[in-house]
């Protein structure tokens, strides 16, 4: 889950979408491409470019104009993801190239990271080149689907043996399980996040609570397992929610909303979750088990990337060949912190030294600013 703060890689660009936001204003379209819409953010307001557009891709151009760090979604009606860039830090911009079908929905830009953000509907007309996709492309959604799935399915019976550890009272258990029951979410954490409700109940962390929010989900039962050092009856009723919450998102992966662009902006997305909570150490701050879900985000990250290569690198060859350099150089890396390469054993994170911790988050940049091409380069 990320944290509203600027990430190491904030200026990179990235990530996701197109469509609207209500409670914006709208400027004048653009000059050049038809394909662009601008968001203009600014602390109390989101100006686009467009209301309407045809179905098909699309560049979106954000501009933070604002004092604050802020975010962008492009939002289904119901309020499910289409796709996001979140820490764009002020005075910064950034490019992503998304895929819409026609229909109605909203952009939402949020001023800080937080609340339900300012909000203008876009209209996506006709049937557009959405349909004209290469089937290769086809093929990768396909192949990410059952990935992702597979993911979920594997990490239920994991959860549940954190969450027998945590209801037997057996701390010393429940902490060996932990970071194990955690793989599979990380690695496909933007499918997860599309759906908007289940990531704030299973992985916020206490500094991301909403006014109001309880919170519930695995860094709370993290917080009492390490820093308090104990179970109560209130951290086993949140292990079954854990568990109830996990089941739901099993069940919705299936009917995710999966499109190459989304596919290439989600496996950024993960850079952007190693940036902002990872490098930092804020996302296991109690347990230190940071490593583990780094690598998990790499995992899910290349997995996205390894099923749009043949496309990307038919229209961009330079780009595939960096990026498979910088994607073999932060594993390389990382398998510095483990003594079994094939294994998730890594290193406790407050024992990596600064700059130690300088030379991850230099890798991180290292791979995030070409894979933030990588959407513009399947779309060609």
């Amino acid at each position: 889950m990320r944290a509203a703060r600027l990430s190491v890689v904030t200026a990179v660009a990235t990530a996701a979408a197109l469509t609207a936001v209500t409670g914006c204003t709208e400027k004048s379209s653009a000059e050049g491409d038809d394909r662009v819409i601008e968001v203009t953010a600014t602390d109390t307001a989101c100006e686009t470019s467009k209301k309407e557009i045809s179905a098909g891709h699309v560049e979106l151009a954000i501009e933070n104009k604002g004092s604050k760090v802020t975010e962008v979604y492009v939002l289904f009606p119901d309020d499910r993801v289409v796709t996001e860039r979140e820490n764009i830090g002020p005075g910064t911009k950034q490019k992503v190239t998304a895929e819409v079908k026609a229909g109605d929905y909203k952009i939402a830009c949020k001023p800080g990271m937080k609340g339900a953000g300012i909000r203008q509907a876009l209209k996506v007309t006709g049937a557009g080149a959405a349909a004209q996709r290469d089937p290769r492309l086809d093929k990768a959604v396909a192949a990410y689907r059952a990935y992702a799935q597979a993911q979920a399915d594997e990490t239920l019976p994991k959860v549940e043996t954190f969450v027998k550890a945590v209801k037997a009272g057996d701390v010393a258990a429940a902490k060996k399980a932990y970071a194990p029951s955690r793989i599979g979410w990380e690695r496909t954490e933007p499918v997860a996040e599309s759906f908007g409700d289940i990531d704030p109940k299973v992985d916020v962390r206490e500094d991301g609570l909403e006014p109001g929010q309880k919170w519930t989900g695995w860094h709370r039962l993290e917080k009492a397992l390490w820093k308090d050092g104990k179970i109560g009856t209130a951290e086993k009723a949140l292990a079954d929610q854990l568990i109830t919450d996990l089941k739901d998102w099993q069940s919705r992966v299936g009917k995710a909303e999966i499109t190459p662009t989304s596919m290439a902006n989600g496996a950024k997305e993960l850079l952007d979750e190693v940036a902002t909570g990872k490098v930092t150490g804020e996302e296991e701050r109690y347990s230190h088990t940071d490593l583990v879900d780094f690598k998990a985000n790499v995992e899910g990250a290349q997995q996205s990337y390894d099923l749009l290569k043949p496309v990307a690198q038919e229209n961009d060859k330079a780009l595939t060949a960096e990026l498979d350099k910088q994607f073999a150089a932060l594993n390389t890396l990382l398998d510095d912190y483990r003594a079994d390469k094939n294994s998730y054993d890594f290193t406790s994170y407050d024992k990596v030294a600064d700059a130690d911790r300088k030379k991850l988050s230099d890798a991180v940049n290292a791979l995030a600013e070409p894979l933030s091409k990588l959407a513009a380069a399947v779309a060609k």
